[in-house]
């Protein structure tokens, strides 16, 4: 039984999802309410990281000056100085135990973004492996079940199933042979049975070829004609039913990138033309709206300047730039976008809020020891005290 990310969508998320859809019938609704539900829920965790960030860029120079006073005082002597170290750790903090915390959300977080991603707000699509061999070879062929791992699919509101895709005489053909790919549970019943449970449902699951074209023929319901001897890459498609369906400024929540191939078309004159149909200005919006609360974000944390480095002052301006930019190489469907917008949002409203925390008392006594030795060394190194000024004796 799969306990990982595959489990918790289906036992955790989609519950979730389907209570709140039940409330309203609105799936970008359904999606702003379990980004809000899963990330109050982590609230604890993700507020301890913060905490541990801020404590740690108060205290880090002053832990920088004890560690190499501790390495080089017991730079023979690494029992004492690993000793030495915990006292420092048990002092100023673990700056590792900011991770921790950080680590045991992240199973859940990636079970949200798994779930955003496939049905009912994505087409979820199977790939079958198929190897073509010479009519001559066939007594090689032993006959044998091939089946693919199977996914959660949305029948129609409120009602998913496991589906898998299934080769009843294996993935292996002979030239000439012909086979039928069909969907069905893990207990044997056809997509076609659950459809007709659901009259309302749309599904219309079709095939494609994406690899070895010239050596199979297959139609869109499956049926595959072994022509060539060679390997070939099939793919089923099973549409998610609210892909299509809108949420505010969103076209379509399944729709996937923010500018289409058929960016430039071609005129009947042979030249080029702009084709502004093929920006998605939902998409860009909320790109542009993630890489915004990024970079506030890092202001609000400290982490956006760094006057001491220019180099990783560059680097953390350039981020949100840089993390923004990826969704146009490597798009994602607008209901996913839409959470890590939402989730960003929340992440820096709660950076916010955390940072007006007071101090912990230490920590805070700390820091006004660490602020007072700085202005004695500033006034020890200052040429002569401000305000004042020496007269040379008169010579007489």
């Amino acid at each position: 039984m799969d306990f990982g990310i595959g489990f918790l969508s289906d036992n955790v998320m989609l519950p979730i999802l389907d209570f709140f859809y039940g409330i309203v019938p609105s799936y970008g609704l359904a999606i702003v309410a379990l980004t809000l539900v899963i990330r109050l829920a982590l609230y604890p965790l993700s507020a301890g990281s913060i905490r541990n960030m801020r404590q740690m860029k108060i205290v880090q120079p002053m832990m920088q000056k004890k560690v190499k006073e501790i390495q080089e005082k017991y730079k023979n002597d690494p029992t004492g100085q690993q000793q030495a170290m915990s006292e420092v750790y048990k002092e100023f903090g673990n700056p590792l135990a900011g991770c921790f915390p950080l680590l045991l959300q992240m199973p859940i977080l990636f079970a949200l973004f798994a779930t955003l991603r496939g049905s009912p707000f994505s087409d979820v699509n199977y790939q079958v492996n198929v190897q073509i061999l010479p009519r001559e070879q066939i007594e090689q062929i032993q006959p044998q079940v091939f089946t693919t791992k199977a996914q959660n699919i949305y029948l129609t509101d409120g009602v998913h199933q496991s589906v898998l895709a299934i080769l009843p005489g294996g993935n292996r053909l002979a030239v000439g042979q012909e086979t039928d790919l069909n969907f069905q549970t893990p207990q044997g019943k056809p997509l076609d049975a659950l459809e007709a449970d659901y009259p309302d449902s749309k599904l219309q699951p079709h095939w494609t070829v994406l690899r070895g074209q010239e050596r199979v023929k297959l139609d869109e319901k499956g049926h595959l004609v072994a022509l060539q001897p060679g390997d070939v890459t099939l793919q089923g498609t099973v549409p998610g039913i609210a892909s299509d369906k809108g949420f505010l400024f969103i076209d379509k929540l399944g729709h996937v990138g923010a500018i289409d191939n058929d960016l430039f078309t071609t005129a009947p004159d042979g030249s080029k033309q702009f084709n502004f149909g093929a920006i998605h200005l939902d998409v860009l919006i909320m790109i542009l709206g993630f890489g915004v609360s990024l970079y506030i974000n890092q202001i609000l944390s400290g982490q956006g300047s760094t006057s001491n480095n220019p180099q990783q002052n560059t680097v953390n301006q350039m981020t949100p730039i840089i993390f923004s930019g990826m969704f146009l190489f490597f798009p994602l469907p607008a209901g996913v976008l839409l959470y890590m917008l939402i989730a960003n949002i929340f992440q820096t409203l709660q950076t916010f809020l955390i940072l007006r925390e007071p101090l912990p008392e230490n920590i805070r006594k700390l820091a006004e020891e660490e602020t007072k030795a700085e202005e004695l060394k500033n006034r020890q190194t200052l040429p002569f005290e401000p305000g004042r000024s020496k007269k040379k004796p008169s010579g007489g």
